[in-house]
């Protein structure tokens, strides 16, 4: 024991000073130790699934991140009102402010979380680096001074040697980060990762690494407790990952033998004794070609990734944190651990993957979850995905014997499961898990990058699902002659429509034959289809001799349809107007590509701009996104300010002739 005995730190009602799905994951765990649970809100999910579900909720705030869920006060103040007596942070937000680890201290709360001292000294890239030299823990080369001049930050990278990496000292999840491979691009990009971390996380500090070419990313998880007793639960492997951002995690790593996790695993508990560190926490290493690895940073707090490593170890490590955080030892030893099978999980984003993974807000108008694997979500249908925080919208993990059977079932669930209204990766999701560079389990964190266009590649028979999107279309119009009067003498005429699936438009005609059944011609190609069953969300129907089915959702002139597992989203346009000229920018205007907040300008009316010059900086769901000019020209106006919240399509500059 420390100090030679351990308070008790009873509670019986916890805040969860976080949103969606890890609010819901958290009351999950706390209700099965017969806890009470409160929930808080921002104006934007005053509907949402975790404030309905919890015992009590609060109102935090407008619906910015800064004005509600960052907002310390409110939070503090939240949990007095409810009569909470210790806050569970979640992850993201403030999981990882000491301010606000020692802002529930002083209320008297519990935070479900290590200490104040211990999320400062790691929660900071650059002292954490120091620490984890001093305890023989190996770290990239880079430059964490004080000195943040431009002109030193940049002396500094040539010494390193381009590539090198640009991270915020705060935070994590990606933001504030980029890879920067040349001298030239480097104020660019040195801008641009300080004006991103100061938006997150309030501090545009960063450092500079080394850029370990084409390494896997991989994650020690561990725990400590008031007892000064430590265990690590194995190793994750995130290499899956688009903009720093991880998308696919599994444990174990196909990488790592049991050599090399006794050996990463010996190092991370060492590292969590010295800092006398309780909680969850998880150790971030590179690990390179040569099998040499590397620290990278520690979180100090629960993964969202987590589920793997429950998957594989039979526990639940919400439990294990509020277990801790009330003064218990681990129930658990490092000898007891053991590990069975192979868990992956996949992030669904609602993000267009197709166009940069560029966020998505609005109505998720059908939602469903399969069975037969772990869906972590906050949704139903009718659930709002608001603009304004990160874009995961769910977490779904597969458990097998092995992990071919793990990443089969993954991608069998991922199949199964409906999300219409929102675009989302689902799509982009199962190409990974198919690609055979994934299956053999030698993806690294270069593996988007290397396969992008394979991976998003259009389906082999595109042909095919424009046709039955045009069936759909036709049968399910409230005017259409039944699907179900059979046979008919009458003559049949074609009944010409125009649609629009993912940025292209298309031209067919639909024939209901003499038979009952249906003959869809586009582009000289003519696909005959016979309908079986005709329900309000699904069909079922032969095409040639073959018998297939597929869900739907008809919202008026828009049409969802799920094939094969594969989502697409239909526009009728068939009585539209023809479209003005271009939302790409060639009439002048730059319009918000999504729904967003205004973070840089860039230029100022009187500039001479060419096509493609970026013109100024949306943030929307934590991600920075630059517009460009679509076309040469002066700039006549901008539109926006710099902090203003704006809506798709909203002109934000507009380019005359010059």
């Amino acid at each position: 024991m420390r100090n030679g005995s351990v308070q008790h730190r009873p509670f019986f009602k916890v805040l969860v000073a976080n949103r969606g799905e890890i609010a819901l994951r958290v009351m999950r765990s706390a209700r099965q130790l017969g806890l009470g649970v409160v929930a808080v809100y921002s104006d934007a999910d005053r509907d949402a699934l975790h404030v309905q579900q919890a015992d009590q909720a609060v109102r935090i705030g407008e619906v910015l991140p800064a004005q509600s869920y960052l907002n310390i006060p409110a939070i503090i103040a939240a949990a007095k009102a409810s009569g909470a007596d210790a806050v569970h942070p979640g992850y993201g937000f403030l999981a990882e402010n000491e301010d606000f680890a020692q802002a529930c201290k002083d209320a008297g709360l519990i935070f479900i979380g290590p200490s104040p001292q211990a999320i400062e000294a790691m929660g900071n890239k650059a002292g954490a680096k120091e620490i984890m030299k001093k305890a023989g823990v190996p770290c990239v080369p880079g430059y964490q001074g004080a000195d943040q001049g431009d002109e030193v930050m940049l002396a500094e990278a040539k010494e390193i040697g381009f590539p090198v990496m640009i991270k915020a000292v705060a935070g994590g999840g990606g933001r504030g980060m980029r890879l920067v491979t040349d001298a030239a691009s480097f104020p660019d990009s040195l801008r641009s990762a300080r004006s991103e971390a100061k938006a997150a996380f309030g501090d545009p500090t960063v450092i500079l690494e080394r850029a370990i070419q084409n390494p896997r990313h991989i994650e020690i998880q561990v725990f400590g407790d008031s007892h000064g007793n430590a265990i690590h639960l194995g190793e994750r492997d995130c290499s899956v990952q688009r903009r720093h951002q991880k998308l696919i995690e599994e444990a174990p790593s196909p990488a790592v033998t049991p050599e090399l996790r006794a050996k990463m695993g010996d190092v991370a508990v060492a590292a969590v004794k010295a800092l006398r560190y309780e909680g969850a926490g998880t150790l971030e290493f590179l690990l390179d070609e040569n099998g040499e690895f590397y620290f990278m940073e520690m979180n100090t707090r629960l993964q969202v990734e987590h589920p793997v490593t429950e998957a594989i170890t039979g526990l639940d490590l919400v439990e294990l944190q509020l277990r801790v955080a009330r003064g218990e030892p681990l129930p658990v030893k490092q000898q007891d651990i053991k590990f069975s099978g192979h868990a992956i999980e996949v992030r669904l984003c609602s993000e267009d993957a197709a166009h940069d993974f560029m966020p998505q807000s609005g109505r998720m108008a059908r939602w469903q979850v399969p069975d037969g694997v772990r869906v972590e979500h906050a949704l139903q249908s009718g659930s709002e995905i608001p603009p304004f925080y990160d874009s995961m919208t769910a977490k779904v993990i597969s458990h097998g014997a092995s992990r071919e059977e793990a990443r089969a079932q993954l991608i069998v669930g991922l199949e199964q499961l409906t999300a219409f209204g929102v675009t989302t990766n689902q799509a982009f999701l199962m190409s990974c898990l198919r690609h055979s560079g994934f299956a053999k389990g030698e993806a690294t964190t270069a593996f988007i990058g290397a396969h992008r266009d394979e991976l998003l590649a259009p389906r082999a028979d595109a042909a095919f699902d424009t046709a039955l999107a045009g069936l759909l279309l036709y049968v399910t119009n409230p005017r259409a002659p039944s699907w179900q009067g059979g046979r008919s003498l009458a003559a049949t005429f074609p009944l010409p429509a125009k649609i629009e699936i993912a940025g292209q438009t298309y031209e067919l005609e639909v024939t209901r034959e003499r038979d009952g059944s249906y003959t869809v011609a586009a582009d000289g190609r003519q696909d005959k289809f016979e309908i079986d069953q005709l329900d309000s969300d699904a069909v079922r129907f032969s095409h040639n001799g073959v018998m297939d089915s597929a869900k739907f959702l008809r919202d008026g002139d828009r049409l969802y349809l799920q094939h094969r597992g594969v989502p697409l989203a239909v526009t009728d346009l068939t009585l539209a107007a023809p479209k003005a000229t271009a939302a790409n920018g060639g009439d002048g205007k730059v319009r918000a590509a999504m729904n967003g907040r205004v973070v840089a300008v860039l230029v100022k009316p009187g500039d001479r701009v060419t096509a493609g010059q970026p013109v100024l900086t949306l943030e929307a769901m934590k991600m920075e996104h630059v517009h460009k000019a679509g076309v040469d020209g002066v700039v006549a106006a901008i539109d926006v300010a710099e902090g203003e919240q704006v809506t798709t399509g909203r002109i934000v500059a507009e380019i005359g002739a010059g």
